[in-house]
């Protein structure tokens, strides 16, 4: 048995950056999603947003990739977003994605950074988050 401890904290936003993710939208896909990644093994340890985008905080398992996670998250939770109606027309999250993997010491920083997103965007945008984050930890697009 493999014994993998990988923290990762993405985000995506919704397709266009639609504002649809009001807060109480936004509460019925989190509980959504919590339970879905629950059933597929996905451990969440934080999870929350603002109109255009959600954070998640995650532990990757060892059979896993990135990106096979977040197709789990995002794929299955745009699915039941439409199939239940939860927003007015038709709903994606833009194809692209944020993810960077965090050192066990800054988790609890990042958990509060994730709980606290109402707060955080009074005062920042979700494209000045974006360019934050890229400029921060030196990320380029890699497609």
């Amino acid at each position: 048995m493999s014994y993998v401890r990988v923290s990762i904290h993405a985000v995506w936003g919704t397709k266009n950056r639609q504002p649809v993710l009001t807060k109480d939208v936004r509460a019925g896909i989190i509980e959504h999603i919590r339970a879905n990644a629950r059933e597929k093994g996905i451990h969440i340890l934080a999870i929350n947003g603002y109109t255009q985008h959600l954070h998640c905080l995650f532990h990757l398992n060892a059979d896993r990739s990135i990106a096979k996670t977040m197709q789990l998250i995002k794929g299955e939770s745009a699915h039941w977003i439409n199939e239940n109606r939860i927003v007015p027309g038709r709903f994606e999250w833009a194809n692209e994605y944020f993810a960077l993997s965090v050192s066990e010491s800054v988790v609890e920083i990042v958990r509060r950074y994730i709980d606290n997103q109402e707060e955080h965007h009074r005062k920042k945008s979700f494209a000045e988050e974006v360019s934050q984050f890229a400029r921060e930890f030196k990320i380029e697009n890699q497609g």
